[in-house]
């Protein structure tokens, strides 16, 4: 006799859908052991390919001298009291809006962050409105914790598509979610996309009489081009609650560090951060890395240099685009999110895949008809590939 899943339902059948990106990265990553990994050109997975800064070294080896007692003990849940303030301080600057370190805890990570956010504040049948495309773990966070993440479309130069929007929000809605630099996009909305966003959710709480939220997802806050300021949610909506990372602008994302910062103008935000504080605990989390929380306390609005990006993001809008490839030219973050040559994005991918090239079906992140590129590679990753993408254009194209 058979015997049951030795898993959750939910859980099994989410193994099944698994993630696009990494059964993309896992296929590249047999691929190289079959022809070299010089010949697969894998932009699959958002993972920096630059050092950290040198800042980032010199704090690093500063702090591990430090035998202090206690120093790799617990702390707060919240985090450091230094670290918090510093956070703090550098948002007040960045934000528009003067928080103090009570307004901050660090997490394991924008992805703990994410998750700290949604336990706090979703009530089971909760929704949380996000414009598609998305990252595609963003229906996991929200389920995690009783929500429904409900998807509405952008603008097709994949704006926020505020009408949209605002059709959405109904009684159940406690949160929007929005990602600027947008992963997979690359689109940064602009001061008065997000004060009309702002508007809007102002009308919609007054309306509903509770709050919804506007959780702003900045990883890549930092991750820009051309000039390009990423606008200040905090300074757009009173209700905002920001969740970050030092994965991509200190290049580190192995080391899970980010912090979760909420408006002070929030109604009763002392409760929310009770709340928050609680959450990273009882979430397993229990407090961000004691030695990582100490160097971002010394490392606030340090970056790495995106000049090789830019140079990556420039090559590869050239030749997708003189290829016939309709392409949205990234504001911000690392991805490319091309239309696809044919309707079935999937099946496109396994056909760059017959070149070697690594590339995550749209569908993975909610829109279908698409592809999404990860240029975060060595500048011979993007210029090996050039020669496929010009193929496949020629083909489809002309």
């Amino acid at each position: 006799r058979r015997l049951p899943m030795p898993v959750a339902k939910k859980i099994a059948e989410a193994a099944c859908r698994s993630s696009w990106i990494r059964q993309m990265f896992e296929e590249g990553a047999c691929l190289a052991e079959i022809h070299g990994c010089d010949k697969v050109f894998d932009f699959s997975i958002g993972n920096p390919n630059l050092d950290p800064p040198e800042e980032f070294h010199m704090v690093l080896e500063d702090l591990v001298k430090d035998r202090a007692p206690g120093v790799h003990g617990y702390m707060s849940n919240q985090g450091y009291p230094e670290a918090c303030a510093a956070v703090a301080a550098y948002l007040t600057r960045d934000q528009g809006v003067p928080l103090s370190g009570e307004h901050v805890v660090m997490t394991c990570g924008a992805a703990a962050a994410a998750n700290v956010i949604f336990k706090a504040i979703l009530d089971p049948g909760d929704e949380v409105i996000v414009p598609r495309p998305y990252f595609v773990e963003y229906g996991a966070y929200v389920d995690n914790h009783g929500g429904v993440l409900k998807t509405v479309a952008s603008l097709a130069d994949f704006d926020l598509d505020l009408d949209a929007i605002g059709a959405a929000i109904t009684s159940k809605t406690r949160a929007v979610l929005v990602n600027s630099p947008n992963n997979p996009t690359g689109r940064v909305y602009s001061a008065e996309t997000l004060a009309a966003l702002g508007r809007l959710l102002e009308r919609k709480t007054k309306e509903n009489g509770r709050v919804i939220y506007l959780v702003s997802d900045e990883p890549y806050r930092r991750i820009v081009f051309d000039g390009v300021r990423v606008a200040p949610a905090m300074s757009a909506y009173q209700n905002t609650i920001v969740a970050s990372s030092y994965s991509k602008e200190l290049s580190i994302p192995g080391e899970r560090i980010g912090y979760v910062a909420a408006n002070p103008a929030i109604p009763e935000v002392d409760k929310l951060m009770d709340g928050l504080v609680m959450t990273n605990r009882i979430l397993g989390f229990v407090n961000a890395p004691a030695l990582m929380q100490r160097a971002v306390t010394r490392l606030q609005g340090v970056g790495v240099d995106v000049t090789p990006y830019r140079r990556n993001r420039d090559v590869l809008y050239e030749c997708l685009t003189d290829a016939g490839f309709e392409v949205f030219k990234p504001q911000g973050a690392f991805y490319f999110f091309p239309r696809a040559p044919i309707e079935d994005d999937v099946a496109f991918c396994r056909e760059m895949q017959e070149h070697l090239v690594l590339v995550v079906p749209g569908s993975g992140f909610g829109l279908a008809g698409h592809f999404r590129m990860a240029f975060c590679v060595a500048p011979e990753v993007v210029d090996g590939a050039l020669p496929a993408f010009r193929e496949v254009g020629a083909k489809y194209f002309g």
